[in-house]
Order: C-alpha cells, then structure tokens, then sequence
C-alpha cells in the first residue's frame, strides 16, 4: 500500500467571474520511505500539489488517500489535526517564531498535540539532534544564520515522527553551499531514518538529487522520472 495516492486530483480557483485551473486531472502515487522532489516554473502548479499533499488546501475533485484513509472528506477541524500528527513542514522562509528559542520553537507542535511537557523536551531535543543543531538551544532565530533556521525548521517538522516531510523552496534562502548541506541532510534523514520527504523546488539543480523527480506543467504531471 502506497503511503499517499491522488487520484484524478482536480484543484480549481474562482477567480472573480472566471474559473483557474491549478491542478489538471492529477494521479500520483509515493511510497513510504521515498525521497523526491516536485519541479516546475511559477504558476505550474507545483505549489498547489504541495498545499494539497499537506492538507493546507482540499481537492476540488478527485480523491486523497493517506495511508489507506481518504482524507478527502475531513472536516477543516479533522483536517487541522491530522496536519499536525501526519505531516512535517519545512518553508523557505523557516516560519520561526522570533520570541522563541530554538528549543521552544520545536516544541511548539507538540504543545499542539497536547503532549506532556516532559515528553515535549525530550521528542524536541531528539529532533534537534538529528538536524545536527542542538548547540543552539537556547538561542533565538534571530541570532542563528540562515542554514542554522532551516536545520530549527526541519527539527519542528521531524518532531512529531510525521508520514512525510514536505519541504517547499527549502535553499531558496540559502548559499550555494549551505543550500547543499541542507539537502545532504534531508538526504541522510532519509536513507538513515527511513523518512518521507518530498521537496518542491523551481531549482533545476535541487531537482536532480532525489531518486525520483516529478515535472508539473500547467497544472499537470509532465513527466515522472525515477533517476
């Protein structure tokens, strides 16, 4: 059984009078424990199939299944909670909380899950050791560099053992060689700790390193290539 399946996947916007097609007819299969990025130019859609894959935004048609359950139907507050137990987000921009440490902006999706406070410190602490930045604990985001957020980032995403990791533009920020330190790190979490993660990118370089690539294209799967 496949970890996530679209299936005929129709994604479609009102804009004033006018209908926008984001997501043309989709099906798309990944397999748990796959490592692969989404490419596309802006306005391909590749944004979309992310907010979809991480139930930030619901299919206007067609069906999505994660681990055998069709999540099409949740409800916003179903689908609040499955976010938060299910799935990982690492953001070009971090998304930190500037009046927090590092060790507190791990925490935060644990506190979400109502998990117990001891618990909290030891799961954020574990995470913050696999992103190889637990040295900064006690620091806030503004006194880190940019390679150091995303590393805090992808500790916030790892926190909770998600399905999946969705990372969208996560070097667009970054140097050239920090930007590769930070796939190398997906990479390793990926064929040391078995995690799901796709990487949704318009960097045609970035787009190379995963074993499996997918092509959008107005709004439809291009190509599927399994390097």
């Amino acid at each position: 059984m496949s970890l996530i399946e679209l299936k005929n996947v129709n994604r479609v916007y009102r804009m004033g009078s006018e209908d926008v097609v984001a997501l043309n007819d989709v099906s798309l299969e990944i397999e748990k424990g796959e490592l692969l990025t989404v490419v596309g130019p802006s306005g391909s859609g590749k944004s979309t199939l992310l907010h979809l894959l991480g139930c930030l935004e619901s299919p206007s048609s067609g069906d999505y299944i994660f681990e055998g359950v069709n999540v099409t139907a949740y409800s916003d507050d179903d689908l609040a909670f499955f976010r938060c137990r299910r799935i990982g987000f690492v953001f070009q921009s971090y998304n930190l909380l500037p009046q927090y440490t590092v060790l507190q902006n791990v925490m935060l999706p644990l506190i979400y899950a109502g998990t117990s406070l001891r618990e909290r410190s030891r799961l954020a602490l574990a995470a913050l050791q696999l992103a190889n930045i637990t040295h900064r604990n006690p620091h806030r985001p503004a006194e880190l560099s940019g390679g150091e957020r995303q590393r805090v980032s992808i500790a916030r995403a790892l926190v909770n053992d998600p399905g999946i990791i969705l990372a969208d533009e996560p070097t667009g920020n970054l140097d050239q060689r920090v930007g590769k330190e930070i796939i190398n790190l997906f990479k390793t979490l990926n064929r040391e700790k078995g995690v799901t993660v796709v990487i949704v990118t318009h960097d045609t370089g970035v787009a190379q390193v995963a074993p499996r690539r997918i092509e959008i294209l107005d709004g439809r799967i291009h190509r599927d290539v399994r390097q």
